[in-house]
């Protein structure tokens, strides 16, 4: 069946160490299991120490039919950093500003021009979602309209192209709309004067959200994602951009939420995240399926980020 493997960003020994754990090998073209595949959530690039190292074993895994991937927003923003804007060529589709350079340098740093232009040739191949009938996988959000409107974007532009990547990061366009919501998941204001940090030390005026359940009798504490037990506990807005996922539903997994240095388990019995923050000295982590409905807390399988960081 499958092992499917949550954010890696650039941590490639502990990638090979997950997947010798999982009984994966190296062969002569990439790691392979005997009966297994990988599926990856996406965001392998930015941040950590061997990015390029994690593409080139993701991409040979692909390429060797030893896994599958979808795009993560980090992959999404790559594309959008070096194309430049159609109608504004001096400009880029994602703005140089020192905050998005910031978050890109290690893999500016990393990877030669040559190698980083076949990396972003790859991304361009990546889905946005896999629906393989008994799982789901999506980087952040699993919004079946979303979905639909990124895949007709794709069917009409093509897969991740310049005139894609215009309407993906022009606000108010329809694509837009899908892209933030499938790759990055619905976000919810926080109210007036309030703020929260995040892990790279950005203030937000907005917080990722439980996007899977209903946001009734939900407070700002509970229905942050991860769960923000320091925001007030005053019910949220019924308009919350919620889209709650069934729970007759195939499972699903997603990366994206920078949940804590925990033990892994189930949100729901049909929903797992596998980002437990490899990037600030958590864990690599990965469910192993085995057909069942119901997700078990047993079947995840972590290690730890080592010490070494760029």
């Amino acid at each position: 069946m499958y092992d499917i493997i949550g954010d890696i960003h650039g941590h490639a020994d502990e990638l090979v160490e997950l997947l010798t754990k999982m009984g994966y090998s190296e062969q002569s073209d990439c790691f392979r299991h005997p009966c297994r595949r990988v599926i990856f959530c996406g965001d392998f690039v930015d941040r950590g120490p061997n990015i390029p190292d994690v593409v080139r074993i993701a991409r040979s895994m692909v390429e060797g039919n030893a896994a599958l991937a979808v795009m993560g927003n980090h992959e999404f923003n790559a594309l959008a950093y070096h194309t430049p804007d159609p109608v504004a060529p001096d400009q880029f589709l994602r703005p140089h500003s020192k905050k998005n350079e910031r978050q890109h340098l290690q893999t500016l740093r990393q990877f030669t021009d040559d190698d980083l232009a076949t990396a972003l040739a790859w991304f361009r191949t990546l889905p946005p979602n896999l629906d393989l009938g008994p799982i789901r996988v999506v980087h952040a959000c699993w919004d079946a309209a979303g979905i639909d409107t990124i895949a007709s974007a794709i069917r009409r532009e093509g897969s991740f192209t310049a005139a894609f990547l215009k309407q993906a990061t022009t606000p108010d366009d329809p694509l837009f709309e899908a892209v933030e919501c499938v790759m990055k998941g619905p976000e919810l204001r926080l109210p007036d004067g309030v703020t929260v940090t995040d892990k790279e030390g950005n203030v937000r005026r907005r917080i990722r959200i439980r996007w899977f359940d209903e946001p009734t009798d939900e407070t700002w504490a509970s229905y942050s994602l991860p769960a923000k037990p320091d925001l007030s506990s005053e019910p949220i807005p019924a308009s919350a951009p919620a889209v709650p996922y069934p729970a007759q539903a195939p499972p699903v997994f997603f990366g994206h939420y920078w949940l804590p240095h925990a033990t892994p388990a189930p949100l729901k019995p049909n929903i797992a995240c596998l980002d437990y923050s490899i990037a600030k000295h958590g864990f690599l982590c990965a469910y192993r399926f085995d057909g069942e409905a119901s997700l078990l807390a047993d079947h995840f399988v972590m290690v730890p980020a080592k010490e070494t960081q760029p």
